[in-house]
């Protein structure tokens, strides 16, 4: 493929999925990134980035409903031509124990984090397959193969995406399209920092053998080596980076 090839990315302005837009952008694709209907800070996160040196153009896409991820991509499309990367990031968590978990935050944590995966990755699969050409990269977490007391509701969603990954690879592997899911363990994030220091230090990182959080750019790097035509014989994977917390 000759023209430039344009990366999607969910839930692009947080902490793991602004490093993906900025190693794709780094790697010459042309990268859309979504956020939430309710954001507010979309155009002054894109003039950031830029006075940094990244061009991303922003779609507001509610990744929990059908209808609205069909008009974005349909939006995109329109705006761009084709997609050739989908990086399904988006993802959210409701934490506490199943006992005392409300039924809405069992509910919109499954839409958010594993409907999403159906809501965007349909609309974008007849333009990769008339292209013959499309990477799939699905994120999940090292809390779906280990799991993670009071998180029922997130693991659960993790753990479906490998299902999803596993399935969707068969149905797409003789059309030139790969599809992998990629298990981060935890990494340096807005959402990690917020977790008490106590149990930051004390119980999350001796857990982890190398001794440290991730990066969100070292998973950024795995992401665009599966976009990669290097990448192309991997397809139904599940690639753990997580330090060596957990191995399977």
């Amino acid at each position: 493929m000759d023209r430039q090839k344009i990366a999607l990315v969910t839930g692009g302005m947080g902490g793991l999925g602004e490093a993906i837009c900025q190693r794709m952008f780094k790697s010459g694709y042309r990268v859309v990134a979504t956020c939430s209907p309710e954001n507010q800070q979309a155009q002054l996160w894109q003039k950031s980035q830029k006075d940094a040196g990244f061009e991303f153009r922003v779609y507001k896409v509610d990744v929990a409903e059908y209808a609205s991820c069909e008009a974005g991509v349909r939006m995109m499309l329109d705006d761009m031509g084709h997609i050739d990367v989908l990086v399904n990031n988006a993802g959210i968590t409701r934490d506490s124990t199943l006992r005392k978990m409300s039924a809405e935050n069992w509910r919109i944590v499954l839409r958010t984090n594993l409907d999403s995966l159906f809501n965007m990755t349909q609309p974008v699969l007849d333009n990769m397959v008339r292209s013959e050409w499309g990477r799939i990269i699905n994120i999940s977490s090292v809390n779906a193969q280990k799991g993670a007391a009071g998180q029922t509701n997130y693991a659960a969603t993790k753990a479906g995406i490998h299902g999803f990954t596993k399935a969707l690879a068969l149905e797409l592997a003789r059309k030139g399209i790969t599809v992998n899911t990629i298990s981060p363990g935890y990494l340096r994030t807005r959402m990690v920092m917020k977790v008490p220091p106590d149990i930051l230090n004390n119980k999350i990182i001796p857990e982890i053998p190398v001794g440290r959080l991730g990066e969100p750019a070292e998973v950024a790097g795995l992401v665009d080596y599966l976009a990669s035509n290097a990448a192309a014989f991997i397809t139904g994977a599940n690639i753990a980076i997580n330090g060596g917390q957990h191995m399977s």
